[in-house]
């Protein structure tokens, strides 16, 4: 658990405040994991409000979806954020995010691109801030680091504070969108491929459920931020209504690529079954082609190897020859006539009846 004092342009820790000043906020960041009464009593001291229960309860539920509340206090927001196991889980080698900080993507369709959350708790208080997550909550890490460090401007105000944590948790959503994209598409080439198989259904399917919680995840997002500046609009300043308006097309933008991905699934699925009933016509048309040529000389050999003790053409010295002559007239004929009706249409033709 840590607390921070922003004021005057400036953040430093300040684990021993009595009391927040005037013209100041405080930050209080604490993990889901250490005790919620210390976070609490802290929290209700320097503030002088209480937190009801029931919203204690909510920011200690790691299962809790995103969503948002308001009392005459103070108002709760929660936001599910990207886990650093995000990603391909092939093995420990490959899984979730490395050491550089960037998603380790795994083999190629070995396995599907995993969507893990965890909730972040935002309750915002008039000069107050308290943030209760995960353990592994990489973009409240990167928030606190950067301001610590006087690499980005502090906060002017609460709501300033959590449009910046959240702008950093939505962020991390829009990178998703480049591996998703490079994963259906290698999926989609594979499904065209004529030279092999299709094997990774179970995968592609698996897939295609991690991407339908990706849009409702967004989808709860966006509307917990909606409320939030709906509630919040009045007070907010213009700059605050512009940056969280902003904050709402960042998530929609990743709402409406997972769509994009799902439709894009669905038309490879498609156009995979669309591909092999191609292949099997033209297979099948070649045999139909092949068995028409060959029936009518199927008939004449069978014509004459009947078992008769007097046939015409048997004792014919060139019978043999002439039959022969004939058949391959014959099959000649057929192909002619079928290529007449292209039949033998060239790839990519369509051959007419």
């Amino acid at each position: 658990m840590q607390l921070m004092l922003i004021s005057q342009g400036r953040i430093e820790p300040c684990n021993n405040l009595e009391a927040i000043p005037e013209g100041a906020f405080a930050w209080l960041d604490s993990a889901r994991s250490e005790p919620a009464e210390a976070w609490r009593s802290l929290a209700e001291r320097l503030t002088g409000k209480a937190i009801h229960d029931s919203h204690v309860r909510d920011a200690c539920n790691a299962q809790h979806p995103s969503s948002f509340d308001n009392t005459a206090d103070y108002e709760v927001i929660i936001f599910r954020g990207l886990l650093p196991s995000t990603g391909t889980h092939e093995n420990e080698s490959s899984m979730g995010m490395g050491p550089d900080g960037n998603y380790n993507y795994g083999p190629e369709n070995a396995c599907p691109f995993v969507i893990n959350t965890a909730p972040a708790c935002f309750i915002l208080f008039e000069r107050m801030v308290v943030t209760v997550r995960s353990d592994e909550a990489p973009q409240t890490e990167q928030v606190r680091k950067r301001l610590l460090s006087n690499a980005a401007k502090p906060p002017t105000c609460p709501e300033d504070l959590v449009q910046r944590v959240l702008n950093a948790m939505v962020d991390r959503y829009l990178e998703l969108r480049l591996p998703l994209s490079q994963r259906l598409a290698r999926w989609q080439k594979d499904l065209l491929d004529p030279s092999k198989p299709f094997h990774d259904w179970r995968t592609m399917l698996d897939q295609r459920v991690e991407l339908h919680k990706l849009q409702q995840l967004c989808e709860e997002q966006r509307d917990a931020v909606a409320e939030w500046l709906d509630n919040q609009h009045d007070a907010l300043s213009d700059a605050m209504n512009v940056r969280i308006n902003d904050l709402l097309n960042h998530i929609e933008r990743v709402l409406n690529h997972t769509e994009s991905l799902e439709r894009t699934a669905e038309s490879a699925v498609q156009l995979h079954f669309s591909a092999t009933a191609h292949r099997t016509n033209e297979i099948m048309r070649t045999l139909t082609i092949i068995n028409a040529v060959f029936l009518p000389l199927t008939f004449i050999a069978g014509v004459f190897g009947m078992n008769f003790r007097i046939m015409p053409l048997l004792n014919w010295r060139d019978g043999f020859w002439m039959t022969m002559l004939f058949m391959l007239l014959l099959a000649a004929s057929l192909v002619i006539y079928f290529k007449a009706k292209r039949y033998f249409a060239a790839k990519g033709a369509t051959a007419t009846v």
